[in-house]
């Protein structure tokens, strides 16, 4: 038996809802924040996120899906979006007819990663990016946004804890001094991150094995950022209390891909764990410079859906709409003219269906119900010789006959 590949999930109908609601509320949330839909394709050339993400990277060196197709091109699926989204930018050149270009993407994401609990080979993300400002309250404004995002699906206890990564000259020293920092701790690290010691030693810092979360516990460096870059970092903070947006420092949080500089962030919600982000972002002001562009700052965030689904708690099996009106059918040769009606109804926007298996009338009911119909309508042959039909509320349990021709405003009144 064929079986979906190992990583993957199927999503099926009861759960749909629930990915629907959070997508539409994300674009509609994104839409008030003047952020504008992209969709990038699925497959890139291996080159844009060896180059942007960083080749010490764990996603490049162990989770990126990368093969030849039939041209000999390095094909890569897309691990993460931001690069993406950076190349289309420049290659449409998004950014010639205004200052600050908003953008918000949803879709799915590949990684070669050990499947558990709400991480996929094939995941999904929602995140935005703002192209085009070093503005300190543009920061402000993506993190408030991740944050309304949450609180609007009804999400509870999350933290959300920032850091500053300063400019590029600040991070080599910041990678620096936590090398040295971590230099005497070697021998209590996992292999790992011995390994991670050496090409990105910041990824240590992410390490889930709880010995290195402990053996790194006390490093901290004093005053790593330049004069500029602490202003801009203060000025975030105090934007996000202006907003009463409440938020932990943590010098910790370092996010392992080569392009963050400045301002980073994480979103942790209680039941998924002290390392399992719900939500991740910051700045990248020299990916776009880096990419062959012009000096250009941006920042943005990215949500994996999967773990939303995860922090909102919500019962994916209640998230499917419910049937407006369930059509049965009761007498013979009656079937075309309930069809006609169906398609009536579905077309003044009325979410009905009926059987077509031609099922006993007691049958047809208990599918209206399993199906959560409000209404059913019934075709009776002697209530459709007078040109009526019986309409059932199915929570009240009560039934009266309506004129045919009265179906549609009886259930709009309704």
């Amino acid at each position: 038996m064929l079986k979906a590949i190992r990583g993957t999930k199927d999503i099926l109908p009861a759960e749909a809802g629930m990915w629907q609601k959070i997508e539409a509320y994300g674009r509609q949330i994104f839409s008030i924040y003047a952020y504008k839909e992209i969709r990038t394709p699925v497959i890139e050339e291996a080159a844009l996120f060896i180059r942007s993400i960083g080749d010490a990277t764990d996603i490049v060196q162990k989770e990126m899906y990368v093969f030849s197709d039939r041209g000999g091109r390095n094909i890569a699926l897309r691990p993460e979006a931001t690069a993406s989204i950076v190349r289309a930018y420049l290659e449409n050149t998004l950014g010639q007819n205004q200052a600050v270009t908003k953008l918000f993407y949803i879709g799915p994401m590949f990684r070669s990663e050990r499947p558990q609990k709400g991480r996929q080979r094939q995941f999904h993300q929602l995140g935005v990016e703002a192209i085009g400002s070093d503005n300190p309250l543009l920061d402000v404004e993506v993190i408030s946004l991740a944050v309304k995002f949450l609180e609007g699906l009804g999400a509870k206890e999350f933290n959300l804890k920032i850091n500053s990564l300063g400019c590029k000259k600040d991070k080599l020293k910041i990678i620096e001094k936590y090398r040295a920092g971590i230099k005497p701790l070697l021998g209590s690290l996992c292999d790992e991150c011995k390994e991670r010691y050496n090409k990105n030693v910041l990824r240590v810092f992410d390490c889930k094995n709880p010995k290195c979360g402990e053996a790194v516990r006390d490093i901290r460096l004093k005053d790593p950022l330049c004069p500029e870059c602490s202003a801009h970092f203060e000025s975030v903070k105090k934007g996000l209390e202006g907003l009463g947006i409440k938020y932990e420092t943590d010098s910790k949080i370092v996010r392992g891909l080569d392009y963050y500089t400045k301002t980073v962030f994480e979103i942790t919600q209680k039941d998924l764990g002290a390392k399992d982000a719900v939500c991740a972002g910051g700045r990248y002001n020299d990916l776009i410079k880096d990419m062959g562009g012009q000096d250009t700052p941006a920042v943005g965030f990215a949500f994996g859906t999967e773990r939303l689904i995860m922090a909102v708690k919500e019962d994916v099996s209640q998230s499917s709409p419910a049937m407006d009106v369930f059509i049965a059918v009761a007498g013979e040769g009656l079937d075309e003219k309930a069809f006609a009606l169906m398609d009536t109804l579905r077309g003044k926007g009325i979410l009905c269906d009926m059987d077509y298996e031609k099922k006993s009338l007691k049958a047809q009911m208990r599918k209206a119900q399993r199906l959560n119909a409000r209404f059913a309508i019934i075709f009776g042959e002697e209530e459709f010789k007078g040109n009526k039909v019986a309409l059932r509320d199915m929570e009240k349990g009560s039934q009266k006959e309506i004129e045919i021709t009265d179906i549609v405003k009886e259930i709009k009144a309704r």
